[in-house]
């Protein structure tokens, strides 16, 4: 690769290795590449031939997620590696058991990529949305190395379409066939000479269905919301969020409200249950006994939230107040109006829900009010846009057949 983007690389690394000492998912990192190549040489087989499939963090874990159920649904004995360069991924997805083995991805510096390739030799490397390693991509081609990327999306103002781009653009070249999610994306990429593109949509959307059908159920939150005339679930959300819900909420008495926050400790818990007015209760101390006396429930447990959205009629997802908003078709699947914050221009679902009325995007407290007075008042329009958003769904399933067939079946139905 280019020397400015080795100097980036190892610069990058070494600004890491510094907040390591004082920034825990910075040492989760370091710490984690540390142990990979030992990992590697305890797990894998020195044959190879493993199936590589890399994913940034946990958001495109989960697009990749039913492309691995399907490999090994059609191949059982298909060896797969999958790795992570953040530790969101990496922490809470290091046992998956669908995978042979599941490390941190090395810093992209050439001594890094020749000798993590010459251990795994894979037969394949995929990658999930937005992952572009020139060190590693090169290497793949040079090695000749079928090479993917999934679910991917292209905006204009990404570096590959500056004048200055160029050593991006090398990396697209890369890659064998790029899966994007929308027409748009192939378009731009055609506009820079590159043809090798397939509209394949988003797996994610098959993923939420796959949760959806097999949705836990919890007896305690049915208790809850049993004799609720409406309930909101607030998803993945933050305090900016919080301050706009809560307000409502706390003075709207014919509403419930189920909260999971994204992140939580003793303190962000004790900060958010002080700004509830009405009788609340933490999911984790909840009784068939005292949830009947809650008005809202505060989820205090990982792993829940995507089951949650089946006890609500609309759904709030957080997020739009900070970096974006969070996967928001976790809530759409079970057919009910999605509001969210002003941050969504990355995602093609947000504004494809948005224009068929299936969500709607505030960006403060009254526009909050604006877009949820309708929702408690008038329940054949709110039954209008959860069915939009259900709709939608539905209409976006699909893709990771498409994929799939396209690399193991040359484009034929799938077995």
């Amino acid at each position: 690769m280019d020397p400015i983007y080795n100097l980036g690389v190892a610069t990058y690394r070494n600004a890491v290795k510094i907040a390591a000492t004082r920034n825990r998912k910075a040492k989760l990192l370091i710490r984690g590449q540390r142990r990979c190549f030992r990992t590697l040489h305890r797990k894998l087989d020195p044959a190879g031939g493993y199936i590589w499939i890399h994913a940034s963090s946990l958001g495109e874990f989960e697009q990749g997620r039913p492309l691995i159920e399907m490999i090994k649904h059609n191949q059982p004995d298909a060896r797969i590696l999958l790795t992570f360069f953040s530790p969101s991924g990496y922490e809470v997805r290091k046992n998956f058991s669908m995978v042979d083995a599941v490390v941190y991805l090395p810093f992209d510096l050439a001594g890094n990529v020749k000798r993590f390739l010459d251990l795994v030799k894979p037969s394949m490397a995929i990658f999930v949305k937005y992952e572009f390693w020139g060190n590693y991509l090169q290497a793949l081609k040079r090695r000749g190395v079928p090479t993917y990327i999934i679910s991917a999306i292209f905006r204009p103002k990404q570096i590959f379409f500056r004048p200055w781009g160029g050593m991006f653009r090398k990396m697209l070249k890369c890659f064998d066939t790029l899966f994007v999610q929308n027409e748009q994306s192939r378009e731009l990429l055609a506009g820079i000479g590159i043809d090798n593109v397939v509209v394949a949509g988003d797996t994610r959307f098959d993923r939420v269905a796959d949760v959806r059908a097999a949705a836990k159920e919890f007896p305690l939150v049915e208790k809850f919301v049993e004799n609720a005339k409406f309930t909101l679930v607030m998803g993945s959300s933050w305090p900016p969020d919080e301050d706009i819900v809560i307000p409502y909420f706390n003075t709207h008495r014919e509403m419930k409200l189920i909260i999971a926050p994204h992140e939580f400790d003793r303190h962000r818990l004790h900060v958010l249950m002080s700004k509830i007015s009405r009788p609340a209760r933490f999911y984790s101390e909840a009784t068939p006994q005292n949830i009947e006396q809650a008005e809202c429930l505060i989820i205090d447990s990982f792993g829940l939230l995507s089951s949650l959205y089946r006890y609500g009629q609309t759904a709030y997802v957080g997020g739009g107040f900070g970096v974006s908003i969070h996967n928001i078709n976790e809530a759409a699947v079970y057919g009910i109006p999605i509001i969210f914050g002003p941050k969504h221009h990355k995602f093609q679902e947000a504004t494809d829900l948005i224009a068929c009325d299936g969500a709607m995007s505030i960006h403060n407290a009254d526009e909050f009010s604006a877009a949820m007075d309708p929702m408690l008042e008038n329940e054949p329009l709110r039954m209008q846009c959860g069915r939009a958003a259900g709709n939608y769904i539905q209409t976006h399933l699909g893709g990771t057949r498409i994929i799939y067939d396209l690399i193991f079946n040359n484009g034929n139905d799938g077995q």
